[in-house]
C-alpha cells in the first residue's frame, strides 16, 4: 500500500460503483488506485462522494484513461 501523503484526488462519483468502474480502467494500466468514502457515498449518495486516489506521479496518464484531460 501507497503512502496516502502521496495520493491525489483525480474524480468524485456519487456511489462506490462507478468509482469502481473507473477504478477497474486505471488498474487495467497498472496504475495503483484507492478509493475513499466508498461505503459512506452508498449510505448517502449524492451527499459523501466517492473519491478515486492515485499517486502524484500517474495522475496526468489516470486522468487520460478516465477522459478527464485529452
Amino acid at each position: 500500500m501507497q503512502n496516502t501523503d502521496e495520493l491525489v484526488v483525480i474524480a468524485e462519483y456519487n456511489t462506490s460503483m462507478e468509482a469502481e468502474l473507473a477504478k477497474s480502467v486505471i488498474t487495467s494500466a497498472g496504475i495503483h488506485v484507492e478509493i475513499r468514502n466508498g461505503y459512506m457515498a452508498n449510505v448517502y449518495p449524492g451527499v459523501i462522494p466517492s473519491q478515486l486516489l492515485v499517486s502524484e506521479k500517474d495522475r496526468e496518464q489516470a486522468e487520460i484513461l478516465l477522459h478527464l484531460r485529452q
